[in-house]
């Protein structure tokens, strides 16, 4: 992988987490009550967003697609941070203890990515804003059937890969939006 993707990549993820550390702030940790396919619902409402205004070409409320896409990037860290966290682990944490959590997560994403940009030689650069929409719209589809298999899978790989594959289309959407 490149060092300009290595840099883009990077300062996407420090401005979702600077987000996520400011609502953590302001909210707390209150999304820890969310069951998993809760999570995916609220990443779904963000895609399907996303897609919507894409497809009218005319959107009535203010908040910018970029900030859809941080909100997929910042849920789908709170799905794998969830998936981590047992449910006897309490319920409100500090930033400061979610910190390594995002980090770590944040890491494990970014070692797919380059091995999985190394294979396709950053093929998405060439593609469209609106076919990777689709593409995370159809993993969400995936997670949810998962999720609706009580996460059994046979062939497929599971709702972690997704996610980080979601995190992955969100951030190249992010840099060919700048």
């Amino acid at each position: 992988m490149n060092d300009k993707t290595t840099h883009e990549y990077k300062e996407v993820i420090a401005s979702c987490k600077v987000l996520f550390a400011r609502k953590t702030h302001d909210y707390g940790t209150a999304w820890r009550v969310l069951r998993i396919s809760s999570i995916t619902d609220q990443i779904y409402i963000k895609a399907q967003r996303i897609r919507s205004i894409q497809e009218k070409g005319v959107q009535k409320v203010d908040d910018p697609i970029r900030d859809e896409f941080i909100g997929i990037i910042n849920y789908c860290i709170i799905a794998l941070i969830q998936i981590k966290l047992t449910s006897s682990a309490k319920m409100e944490m500090t930033f400061e203890e979610l910190e390594p959590l995002y980090d770590e997560a944040v890491n494990e994403t970014f070692d797919l990515l380059q091995n999985k940009n190394h294979d396709y030689a950053e093929a998405w650069r060439d593609m469209r804003v609106s076919s990777m929409t689709d593409i995370i719209l159809m993993k969400l589809l995936r997670v949810k059937q998962i999720e609706d298999n009580q996460g059994r899978t046979l062939v497929s790989e599971g709702v972690k890969a997704n996610y980080q594959d979601m995190i992955n289309y969100s951030v190249f959407c992010l840099i060919k939006l700048n």
